[in-house]
């Protein structure tokens, strides 16, 4: 019977250059004994996990699992957030994307795209090489700079943006249906995929292409004003990918949603460890489990107040309570009677 698989750990805040942090081992012995199941795996990171040499060699992939094994570790998904950023950067913030790029391609927009581009297909081998059927990614972004429209927009300029963007993602996309792994984007302000509006307008540009899927992360609808209940129930079907992260939101007679020029502790949008926010995660994972998700509920540590080590020793515990073993009987079939064609014929007076 399916059902949320948990917890798991975005390792993405935690990877560093000191001990325990700045090995996969380490890593690995520090999420088993915090209580965490899986990790989710950024890929910019050679020295904890080479995205090039798993999308070549399948005797590295069995490496990586083995050394997770030792600690009862699994991959839910690789990410490519990063990456998947620089598929689309607006030339406003080509200073501030090349920070992420090798220094082969800083400075030439072009020449950076492809390298992202080249970054997720390998990511979608090596997501068959490792068995994961989920991917973990950021759409990028060239209209973001006009998302409020004033000035006023030029006619078309939204459908041109999409129209652009589809043709970088689809090659990517088709990469990665060839191995069976969907493209799990986290809607997120920054990226052109932010809301579920921006994600059918995407859709509707790579004609429902059956690999473009949701990575479902209710702290940034939160800080939009979403439903974000209510996005699942119109998305459920494209939701493959769950960060359980925690935010509220509190506006002021001073600040609203665009509050980005305060720092994180001012701000009327703030994220927060799990269960000191706003997020009702007892109705997500009820909603969850109705449709029949069976991906991973993976913990992603963002908080302006609370220490990262903290946020993850309580991270763990937090979903392990929320996961639910869904039931295989009806509450009330102790009262159900046996099923009879005459009998109920008779009860409805046929």
């Amino acid at each position: 019977m399916k059902q949320i698989k948990g917890p798991a750990i975005f390792l993405a805040q935690f990877i560093s250059d000191v001990a325990p942090f700045n090995t996969l081992e380490g890593l690995a012995k520090w999420a088993s004994h915090k209580g965490y199941k899986a990790l989710q795996m950024p890929t910019l990171n050679p020295e904890i996990f080479n995205l090039e040499l798993a999308a070549e060699s399948s005797e590295y992939c069995e490496k990586i699992k083995a050394t997770l094994n030792q600690f009862d570790l699994e991959i839910s998904e690789l990410s490519t957030h990063i990456q998947g950023q620089l598929v689309a950067v607006h030339p406003a913030y080509d200073q501030l994307m090349d920070q992420f790029a090798p220094d082969e391609v800083k400075g030439d927009s072009k020449a950076r795209t492809l390298w992202a581009t080249e970054q997720l297909k390998l990511a979608a081998r090596a997501s068959a090489n490792l068995g994961l059927d989920a991917h973990a990614t950021f759409s990028g972004s060239l209209m973001w700079p006009y998302v409020y429209p004033w000035p006023q927009r030029p006619q078309g300029l939204v459908e041109q943006g999409f129209e652009e963007l589809a043709k970088r993602w689809l090659p990517i996309l088709d990469e990665f249906d060839k191995f069976g792994v969907d493209v799990c984007f986290e809607l997120h302000p920054g990226e052109d995929l932010f809301d579920g509006t921006s994600f059918e307008h995407f859709l509707d540009s790579v004609n429902h292409h059956p690999r473009a899927n949701v990575l479902y992360d209710p702290s940034h609808m939160l800080l939009q004003g979403m439903d974000y209940l209510g996005f699942i129930d119109r998305y459920h079907d494209r939701i493959k990918a769950f960060h359980v992260k925690d935010a509220e939101f509190r506006p002021s007679a001073s600040q609203g949603v665009y509050g980005g020029y305060s720092g994180w502790t001012e701000r009327a949008g703030r994220f927060r460890s799990l269960g000191d926010g706003q997020i009702d995660f007892v109705q997500i994972f009820s909603k969850l489990t109705q449709y029949g998700f069976d991906g991973w509920a993976v913990l992603e540590w963002e908080c302006c107040l609370k220490d990262s080590e903290q946020g993850a020793t309580e991270g763990a515990p937090f979903i392990g309570k929320h996961l639910i073993n869904r039931t295989a009987k009806a509450f009330d079939d102790f009262a159900s009677g046996s099923q009879q064609a005459d009998l109920n014929k008779h009860l409805l007076g046929l």
